[in-house]
């Protein structure tokens, strides 16, 4: 604008932070604070850095509070000082979003499973575990991969696989499945689940084992 002027100035507080959420990612409202003081003191005021990770990842709603590691908070006596310590609240917080939404959307893809846990049933352990759900390839060392289930006479009792995550937070992208082609029988058939469901949890007591298959151990936040 003509001498210098800030359309902050001239726009509804409404309309801006419309605007401003509206952009791709925390990264360029990272560059927008370096436009100006104003600018910075607008998107950190308004929190719209913890807005639009929230936006690209809401599975950081679940965060109770932002720690920064070796960071201080430096009060000042006497008037004010109550003001200062909610801004230093506001910078620690926007510092944090940012940081964290850089780390989802940087992170180079890889598999985010770290271990298989447990099988409702397996038909013949070890030949057919869990374990073998991991192996991208359908023959090792000349033996078929695979899992089996005992099976159940009513087919609409559903069987559930459980894995531990890498990490406490993991962006999912992609799930891959591959029914398995049993070459060794006549006419190659294929099986495979009729459906598939995911649930993403915890378990419910950090104390108790994950080695059972019980659902009512764990905490879903998630299920497609």
């Amino acid at each position: 604008m003509k001498n210098g002027d800030d359309f902050l100035n001239f726009l509804p507080c409404d309309l801006s932070i419309k605007i401003l959420t509206a952009l791709e990612g925390p990264s360029d409202l990272v560059r927008i604070t370096a436009v100006s003081r104003n600018w910075r003191h607008f998107v950190i005021r308004h929190g719209l850095c913890k807005h639009l990770s929230l936006q690209m990842f809401p599975q950081l709603s679940r965060v109770e509070r932002v720690n920064e590691l070796g960071g201080s908070t430096k009060g000042h006596a006497g008037a004010g000082s109550s003001n200062f310590v909610e801004w230093e609240a506001l910078e620690r917080e926007h510092r944090a979003y940012a940081f964290l939404a850089r780390c989802c959307l940087s992170t180079t893809a890889g598999d985010c499973i770290s271990e298989a846990i447990i099988a409702s049933s397996t038909d013949n352990y070890p030949e057919e575990s869990i374990c073998n759900t991991l192996e991208p390839r359908d023959r090792v060392a000349r033996t078929a991969s695979y899992w089996s289930s005992k099976g159940q006479k009513n087919p609409a009792v559903p069987e559930t696989l459980t894995y531990r995550l890498i990490a406490d937070l993991c962006v999912v992208t992609e799930i891959k499945i591959r029914p398995f082609q049993a070459y060794f029988q006549f006419g190659y058939p294929i099986y495979s689940a009729k459906s598939v469901r995911f649930r993403m949890g915890h378990i419910k007591d950090a104390d108790e084992s994950c080695q059972d298959s019980g659902t009512d151990r764990f905490a879903w936040t998630y299920t497609s």
